[in-house]
């Protein structure tokens, strides 16, 4: 059977049971699996690697992707701690009737280790310049000071929050599309017989 035949026979009763009131959030309609699920976080920078270890859109791990990761603190307290800027355009896409108080990002120009995060609106992002790109064909690498970035450029295009989201935005049909592929051979790769020693 065609698919668009498919869908012209699904029947009103399975559509009806994905659009039932019980299955969304109090007050505003989204659908339960797109509201963070953590609890209301009044300080989300403290330890938030502990406390957000994982990216809920994707599940990569944040620690790893310290120099990628972002944070969106909404104005109910609820944080939704992502490992990229993709992700984070994920939640702000999913959560619209929430309001961001604030959004964080990593100072990739900052000395040590693991990145700390400093908000999203006083960062300047270098849009591909040879950086590793996290969930994205290209990378967009946030640094505290423009004059950080400047050094840090190459190649890369500088924007600042809101023309880095776009970008993500605009990027997001390929990003989504390379994810799968490259998701997809991982699990060929893992179902393939490993020779006999």
């Amino acid at each position: 059977m065609l698919r668009r035949h498919f869908l012209l026979v699904v029947p009103v009763a399975l559509v009806a049971a994905h659009s039932r009131p019980s299955a969304a959030a109090e007050g505003d309609g989204t659908p339960l699996q797109f509201v963070p699920k953590t609890p209301k976080d009044a300080a989300p920078l403290a330890d938030e690697l502990t406390k957000y270890p994982r990216c809920p859109y994707c599940g990569m791990d944040r620690e790893i992707h310290h120099f990628s990761r972002h944070l969106i603190h909404y104005s109910d307290d609820l944080a939704d701690a992502t490992c990229s800027l993709h992700c984070a355009a994920l939640s702000l896409a999913l959560n619209l009737d929430r309001v961001p108080k604030a959004i964080y990002a990593p100072d990739n120009g900052a000395a040590g280790e693991v990145k700390p995060l400093t908000d999203a609106e006083q960062v300047t992002y270098v849009i591909g310049g040879g950086h590793k790109p996290v969930m994205t064909g290209t990378a967009k690498t946030s640094f505290g000071s423009r004059a950080a970035a400047e050094a840090a450029r190459g190649d890369g295009e500088l924007a600042d929050f809101d023309r880095a989201l776009m970008l993500t935005y605009m990027g997001m049909a390929e990003d989504t599309a390379m994810i799968r592929r490259r998701r997809e051979e991982k699990r060929r790769e893992s179902a393939a017989p490993r020779p006999a020693d």
